[in-house]
């Protein structure tokens, strides 16, 4: 009997030891139109989850941050914002930049606040015209009020911020910065859809929200023509004289099997996305608006691409931040 014990205690004395994320108490702050920190937890020295209660989404909506290594250490310092936006469909939602990139070890030496919130399976980034009965949830007012002036408000997040995004968030990342005109000093789109009404991309945003259960996506914005003005009011092409100022980073690949791809590989996204992408860039250049373009060729719609994007457009982001770039 004693030797079971025995047995039974040597295997609990490892779980012992296992650090256990802690709640702490939240900062005491609240946005404009009342949103609020409701819990926070410290997954590690500079790892926080808030979780917000948010009269836009009405219901609470969850953000991953990266605090500066000195954040603690500087009490009275303010730090630029890095927004990094995920894609549509992600299982692990606002978690998606941490779990699948470098971006805690690549971030480690910047000073900078990462801030990584949810958009839902597929929030698209913006205020969703029609829900029939339901409460319409406004993506666009979560992010860019809600969580901005509680990471400044909480987290002493300071007025220099930049964003980028990976698929739809590439397209959030270019509609926040034109929609919100001086927000983000920089914005970048990796595999983005920023011309929403390039031909055959409604469909393609379409056939995304029906995959995701959404499936009277009229919901979203109307019908693409006769709620045209909808559309266009929030599409990217369509507005690239508000981008002027901002600096950009626009990249993409052609779907084929590329160099950070397992043998095989191919995919229909990312075909969409350079189309999408090179009528945006296209439009860009005929306006005079300066952007820096990496068409890198083969590779898919995938993870392994938009890290290597994030290192490669940092150039462009970190002087937005008052970085080194």
């Amino acid at each position: 009997m004693k030797r079971r014990w025995l047995a039974a205690l040597v295997l609990l004395l490892p779980l012992a030891v296992l650090p256990v994320p802690a709640a702490t108490a939240v900062p005491p702050v609240t946005a404009d139109n009342g949103a609020k920190i409701v819990k926070e937890t410290k997954i590690d020295a500079r790892t926080v989850d808030i979780e917000i209660s948010s009269p836009s989404l009405a219901r609470t909506g969850m953000v991953r941050l990266l605090l500066p290594s000195k954040w603690a250490a500087e009490p009275s310092r303010t730090w630029p914002t890095l927004y990094l936006l995920h894609g549509c469909c992600e299982p692990v939602d606002y978690r998606s930049w941490y779990e699948f990139t470098d971006v805690e070890q690549f971030t480690a030496d910047k000073d900078t606040i990462v801030v990584m919130p949810t958009d839902g399976k597929a929030g698209m980034y913006t205020k969703w015209w029609n829900l029939g009965l339901k409460s319409t949830p406004d993506w666009e007012t979560f992010h860019t009020l809600e969580v901005r002036q509680l990471v400044e408000r909480g987290y002493r997040g300071g007025t220099q911020r930049a964003i980028a995004g990976v698929s739809i968030g590439g397209y959030g990342s270019m509609a926040y910065a034109f929609r919100h005109k001086g927000m983000f000093g920089a914005a970048a789109s990796y595999s983005g859809m920023p011309n929403t009404l390039f031909p055959g991309t409604p469909a393609v945003i379409k056939g995304i929200l029906v995959r995701e259960g959404f499936y009277n996506w009229f919901d979203l914005w109307g019908h693409e023509i006769t709620n045209i003005f909808t559309w266009s009011d929030r599409n990217p092409f369509d507005h690239v004289d508000d981008l002027r100022g901002t600096a950009l980073y626009i990249s993409c690949g052609n779907g084929r099997t590329g160099p950070l791809d397992p043998p095989g590989q191919s995919d229909v996204l990312e075909p969409a996305a350079e189309l999408t992408s090179r009528s945006f860039t296209d439009r860009l250049r005929s306006r005079g608006i300066p952007a820096t373009v990496d068409y890198y060729g083969d590779g898919t719609h995938s993870w392994p691409y938009w890290e290597r994007a994030l290192h490669n457009s940092w150039p462009v982001l970190a002087p937005a931040l008052g970085l080194p770039a």
